[in-house]
């Protein structure tokens, strides 16, 4: 799950920061209660899981709370199996 997890952190990193944005952020940080994921962005990230992983969340567990810190996300993802 290392591995899921990283590569949750960096895709947030990389879509929803700016590059002059010097906010630290880690497996723990709050993205969508701390203003990094809009709901918007939130169905983007929930695209990119199901792409990247095919699986299909659905729209019942995709919550503000489930997706509000990358440790959350792959609790989640752990539902579904992906490793």
């Amino acid at each position: 799950m290392a591995e899921v997890r990283e590569v949750i952190l960096n895709y947030v990193k990389n879509e929803y920061l700016e590059e002059d944005d010097d906010r630290e952020v880690g497996f723990d940080t709050p993205l969508i209660s701390g203003g990094i994921v809009d709901s918007f962005s939130m169905v983007s990230l929930k695209r990119f899981l199901e792409t990247r992983y095919k699986i299909q969340i659905p729209d019942a567990k995709a919550t503000p709370e489930a997706f509000d810190t990358v440790n959350n996300i792959v609790a989640l993802l752990k539902e579904f199996n992906v490793q």
